[in-house]
């Protein structure tokens, strides 16, 4: 194949490809086209079905919540409980009945005195199809003190996305077909930069599928969990002179005690300094008397 020819047609991809990249950003940011929303059905059960080949075990489950609806379910509750150690005992327990699991747990133990209580964190991961069960669930695990809730269409996205990759793995196809074509060094390596850039492009827009897709199957559901703060009785104390005389001798001598210790600590810090500025001052006062034993005579 001669250089000018297949130079030219590598331009034509790369024209191509800008504009397959341009399509895509700007239907992500007017929320899908006009194809997307008509064939969102049918999109939904594609979309399933390359969940189940992309994430390999439980692709069934993913399949059929991307299948049934492409929407994105988080919810926040705040709550409060006597107990935060059963209270997460309980929450990843239902977590494992509905089929989900704990994503993420941070947990703070707080005093005051010698009181203490704990507060913590927990976000779990429960399929879509039981998000509204277990959100009951979760609620009725403590006083609630806050609930917030968001849902999220992504159907169109998850379109774009499919049409995205469908063409990205075309032009690599023609791109493949181009370099096992070429014979000059400098349209192989041109080919091999292509390539490598539409690879890395696949790659990128495949993982913002999978995670939408794991998304729309595993609702998020954050959990903030706060024991009660007790409240809190300084100490009693009662006034000096009503302390009984036993103990207020018993208090002296400890204090006369600490003193003693103290001095003699003080003492063996200071000594090394002493000794230091002995011999100077020693020198000082040596000189000083020679000097006026000469003005005596």
């Amino acid at each position: 194949m001669r250089r000018g020819p297949l130079v030219t047609v590598c331009c034509a991809l790369l024209v191509v490809l800008a504009g397959c990249a341009g399509g895509d950003g700007a239907d992500g940011a007017g929320g899908g086209s006009d194809l997307g929303a008509t064939a969102r059905p049918e999109a939904a059960e594609a979309t399933a079905a390359a969940g189940g080949a992309a994430d390999g075990a439980g692709g069934a489950a993913v399949n059929a919540q991307v299948a049934n609806r492409a929407i994105i379910y988080e919810a926040t509750v705040e709550l409060t409980v006597d107990d935060y150690g059963a209270a997460r005992e309980n929450l990843t327990a239902l977590a494992r009945e509905r089929g989900g699991y704990v994503e993420q747990s941070t947990q703070e133990v707080r005093g005051e005195g010698n009181e203490t209580w704990t507060v913590g964190r927990i976000v779990l991961r429960i399929p879509s199809g039981n998000y509204s069960g277990a959100v009951e669930r979760i609620r009725s695990t403590g006083e609630l003190r806050s609930f917030h809730e968001s849902t999220q269409r992504v159907g169109d996205r998850i379109v774009d996305l499919e049409a995205r990759l469908k063409s990205l793995r075309a032009e690599r196809e023609r791109l493949r077909e181009l370099y096992e074509r070429a014979n000059d060094t400098e349209d192989v390596l041109a080919v091999q930069r292509e390539l490598s850039d539409v690879q890395t492009e696949i790659e990128r827009t495949q993982a913002r599928l999978t995670s939408l897709q794991r998304r729309v199957a595993y609702s998020t559901v954050t959990v903030e969990l706060r024991e009660p703060r007790p409240d809190y009785e300084p100490p009693e104390r009662s006034a000096w002179y009503e302390t009984p005389l036993t103990g207020a001798f018993l208090q002296s001598v400890d204090g006369v005690v600490v003193l003693g210790r103290g001095a003699v600590v003080l003492a063996a810090y200071a000594l090394p300094y002493l000794l230091v500025l002995a011999v100077p001052a020693a020198g000082v006062a040596l000189g000083y008397r020679r000097a006026r034993r000469r003005r005596r005579r």
